[in-house]
């Protein structure tokens, strides 16, 4: 640990030494923010505090829903710190920090656990900081609301934009990642499921099992899993070598085999999505389907499918969709969460890519047909992506308007500089975080052209742009989507895979808080 010295200047006049400590004194120490300061969240993640590693230990007994164990944060005070304050929905019944009992208030409600170390942390400072707790989940609320998934399916700790509050206490805000080792104990006949690796699966007492997982790679609270129900669970490895696991609710019924059919490819689609962004950024790669959510969520190396999605059949789409996610939201997370267009336009931008790689329409072509078949007056233009306000945060207009600002940057700058843009953003944020504002000076640097005016158009305007993303101009009179389009409307032809993206999307707007 380090700490500020104030001495060693005996030899000096009294005088001197006088004025030397006024100069370099610091304020005494002080309370943590409550907040990162993001508009959308307020109370989102936590001022004074960065965290380095979390070390979750938990046992799960999914008849009565209680959740015990401890959870250890290694964090470094970023300022001098009296208090501070973890993000937090379930009871603490004990904090240690640094190995000496700490005092707590758990502020029931808003999901702020305040927490007053015997010694303050000083800026600099790293510490080691225990909460031991047991509570049920489903019983608490932050603000109003629940997002502890608990049915028939076991139990889901899975949401966006926040989740980790129901089963882990935390800096919880994607500005905040660290690495994780998570481990699950649950009874025998009941899969627990988190991200990375699978270190070791153990007997830990008669009629219970502990799965420990492990994440080496910076990673977000919300993109952090919990899944402890009757799965079946299937591990296996990917060409190149990584640790491939999957798992399919036992309630999956006839849509069972249309999931593995779409997960089991997941390997096949990185690869391709690698050729378009560069390399996949994390050491495991998977997928879980189950019943308990209706939209699908990309948690890191594992992200986790709601199985309506595969009620018509496989749909690799959304395959490539989430693990684009990988990419962009995971490795490169956003810096705020009115940010979401660096997520969700990029990631619906792969549906398209895939689409094409496919024969199932090329990117051009779902880009024209997504402009044309939406009209002036139409949903899809009244919001702006760069900025849709946190009630609209998951609206229709950031993935498909997103993904067609995409398009028109591509149209402007020719497809060398539009790979070399993606692939250059993840190599410069990578592990870490980034804004809007921050990609368009990438573009603008590696393509060596004025691009102001194009995302001022398509990010930042409401209203239909004039001329498409592939820069021809609006089909006039527009096709509007309904079977109610005017007789004699010209519109380019639907790509087959139109409808099922557009299905995905539609679940996918489910993910604001379930």
């Amino acid at each position: 640990m380090r700490a500020r010295t104030r001495t060693g200047l005996g030899a000096l006049a009294a005088g001197v030494v006088s004025v030397l400590l006024a100069g370099t004194a610091s304020a005494a120490p002080a309370p943590g923010a409550p907040g990162v300061g993001d508009p959308y969240y307020p109370n989102a993640g936590n001022g004074g505090t960065d965290v380095l590693h979390y070390d979750i230990r938990l046992t799960y007994q999914p008849v009565t829903d209680l959740l015990s164990g401890t959870t250890t944060l290694l964090l470094t005070a970023t300022q001098d710190l009296s208090r501070f304050d973890l993000d937090f929905a379930l009871k603490a019944s004990s904090v240690r920090v640094n190995n000496r009992p700490a005092q707590f208030t758990n502020q029931t409600g808003n999901g702020e656990l305040v927490v007053t170390p015997a010694q303050p942390l000083l800026k600099g400072q790293t510490a080691t900081v225990v909460v031991a707790y047991a509570d049920t989940p489903s019983t608490e609320t932050v603000d109003g609301l629940n997002a502890w998934k608990k049915g028939s399916f076991g139990a889901l700790g899975i949401d966006e934009p926040q989740s980790s509050a129901w089963w882990f206490p935390a800096n919880d805000h994607p500005t905040d990642k660290a690495t994780y080792d998570v481990s699950i104990e649950a009874p025998d006949d009941n899969a627990a499921i988190s991200n990375g690796t699978l270190v070791r699966k153990t007997k830990s007492r008669a009629g219970w099992t502990r799965w420990q997982w492990r994440s080496t790679k910076p990673q977000a609270t919300y993109l952090t899993s919990f899944i402890v129900g009757k799965y079946e669970v299937v591990e296996s490895t990917t060409p190149d070598g990584k640790p491939f696991v999957t798992a399919y609710g036992a309630d999956l019924g006839d849509s069972l085999y249309a999931a593995k059919a779409s997960v089991e490819r997941t390997p096949e689609i990185d690869e391709f999505l690698a050729t378009q962004f560069g390399p996949y950024p994390f050491e495991a790669e998977g997928g879980v389907v189950t019943s308990g959510i209706t939209f699908s969520l990309e948690n890191q190396t594992r992200p986790t499918y709601g199985v309506r999605n595969f009620r018509a059949g496989s749909n690799t789409t959304l395959i490539a969709h989430e693990n684009a996610h990988q990419w962009f939201g995971d490795n490169v997370s956003l810096g705020r969460w009115s940010d979401i267009w660096l997520n969700e336009g990029f990631a619906s931008y792969a549906e398209w890519l895939w689409s094409e790689h496919e024969g199932e329409g090329t990117v051009a072509e779902l880009a024209q047909y997504t402009y044309d078949s939406n009209p002036a007056d139409g949903d899809l233009w009244k919001l702006v992506p760069a900025d849709p306000g946190a009630d609209n945060q998951f609206d229709n207009a950031v993935y498909d308007r997103g993904a067609l600002t995409l398009q028109a940057l591509r149209t402007a700058v020719g497809d060398q500089a539009f790979f070399a843009i993606l692939k250059a953003w993840q190599a410069a944020k990578g592990g870490s975080d980034g804004r809007i504002l921050q990609f368009i000076a990438l573009a603008e640097k590696i393509s060596g052209k004025p691009l102001h005016d194009l995302f001022q158009t398509w990010l930042y305007t409401a209203g239909k742009p004039a001329v498409g993303p592939n820069g021809a101009a609006a089909a006039a009179p527009a096709l509007r989507a309904s079977a109610s389009a005017p007789a004699g409307a010209s519109a380019s032809v639907k790509p087959r895979s139109y409808d099922q993206i557009q299905a995905n999307h539609r679940f996918l707007a489910a993910e604001h808080a379930g």
